[in-house]
């Protein structure tokens, strides 16, 4: 094989001595492994894929049937009534949000905010409550 024009000279010559110690084969393959070219990118395309629900407006017939079961929930705030409370959760990242289900005992209506409290300490608004099942 002859050398390229201009290398003449150096062509045959032997590769000069590194002052450094080789690197380690694992350092070497690390060089070229996968990279986020597009920070973010994975994170966002999963967070378009989960799945929100839009919440469900209540008739006026259901809203009527929701207060008077508030009503009475109301009136028997002394016995702690048991409750299933199925009621919206509005997402934090996204319009939409998802049902959830709370099984326990009202211990307090919070007038000030408009939520049962149970003896768990948890809150729903009533403004969120979807459906009321008293026990």
């Amino acid at each position: 094989m002859s050398a390229p024009k201009g290398y003449e000279d150096i062509f045959g010559l032997s590769r000069p001595p590194s002052a450094r110690p080789p690197m380690p084969m694992a350092d070497r393959a690390a060089q070229f492994s996968p990279f986020a070219a597009l920070t973010g990118h994975e994170d966002a395309v999963c967070e378009a894929g989960r799945f929100v629900e839009d919440r469900i407006a209540l008739g006026d017939a259901e809203q009527a049937e929701l207060d008077r079961q508030l009503a009475q929930i109301r009136a028997t705030l002394s016995e702690r009534p048991r409750i299933i409370a199925t009621y919206f959760v509005a997402d934090l990242l996204k319009e939409g949000g998802t049902y959830a289900t709370c099984d326990g005992r009202v211990r307090a209506f919070d007038e000030l905010t408009g939520a049962l409290v149970f003896e768990t300490g948890e809150r729903i608004s009533v403004a969120d409550i979807f459906s009321l099942v008293i026990l």
